[in-house]
């Protein structure tokens, strides 16, 4: 079943089912869809619906019909069009088109490999994800600085502190810092998601909730995003040259891995995404 959904400023006023053959939109209190705004025509639009299609036509109104943007007479309403009518917007939303288009999505892009394609995909994302994480801890100690006299005076105090207290005996049956920790405290990794931001599919949505994503178009780009204790890693499978890597904001990833942050764009097989951490 189709909708329409009515805004203003991006807040949601009412939505509308699609159960009637016709649908007037306009200002005066006859109209199916009444928008009692001064920049709305008495009987601004019409929308016809005929089987599983729908159609809209300006009526002639004072200031016009858009979609998308667009100044239209007639226009056959597609999945995610949104008609402006004075300051007002209308959302179509096909409901069977749009469960079709995110099937499609999933089958387009996000890949389930399976048997030795699978382990292989997994190994590539574990080495390349090792290698990040130890080139990080490489860069951190090349950061190490001499302290001044003061400073390492005082860590010299209490490093000597800690082995003292290291060193002693531990009472018996005298819980250990480990046992102390209450799993449940221990923060877990916040779910993540990639949204399309360009392409027929934009707006889709796909939550990263397993342990290994593959995603992209096989001979093309593939990419797999590993979800980890210490972040998401995304990292390339396939590519179709070496100089055709998946993109970050902008920069290649390589043949390493490089982890994501909240609100990063990855563009991948010509699909552009936004990584979103809920």
């Amino acid at each position: 079943m189709a909708r329409l959904i009515l805004s203003l400023d991006g807040q949601t006023l009412a939505e509308y089912n699609m159960t009637k053959e016709r649908y007037t939109v306009g200002r005066l209190p006859d109209n199916d869809i009444r928008i009692d705004n001064a920049a709305v025509s008495g009987h601004h639009s019409l929308i016809i619906n005929i089987l599983n299609d729908s159609f809209l036509e300006d009526l002639n109104s004072t200031n016009g019909t858009y979609v998308n943007g667009k100044l239209i007479k007639k226009h056959a309403l597609q999945q995610g069009d949104v008609v402006t009518v004075g300051h007002h917007q209308l959302r179509y939303v096909d409901d069977q088109t749009q469960d079709e288009s995110e099937d499609e999505f999933e089958k387009t892009m996000v890949i389930e490999p399976s048997g030795k394609a699978e382990q292989r995909v997994r190994e590539v994302a574990e080495r390349a994800t090792a290698a990040a994480m130890s080139s990080n801890a490489a860069v951190a100690e090349d950061d190490d600085r001499p302290l001044p006299e003061a400073h390492s005076n005082a860590a010299a105090a209490t490093a000597e502190k800690v082995h003292t207290e290291t060193s002693a005996p531990r009472p018996q049956n005298q819980p250990t810092a480990t046992q102390d920790i209450d799993p449940a405290k221990i923060p877990k990794l916040p779910l993540a998601k990639l949204q399309v931001l360009s392409g027929t599919f934009a707006g889709r949505e796909l939550e990263l909730s397993k342990a290994l994503t593959t995603l992209g178009r096989p001979g093309i780009q593939v990419a797999a995003i590993s979800r980890r204790a210490e972040g998401y890693f995304i990292v390339t499978v396939e590519a179709k040259s070496s100089d055709d890597y998946p993109l970050v904001n902008g920069m290649s990833i390589g043949d390493l891995a490089r982890k994501l942050e909240d609100n990063d764009v990855v563009q991948l097989a010509g699909v552009k995404m936004g990584f979103f951490i809920s």
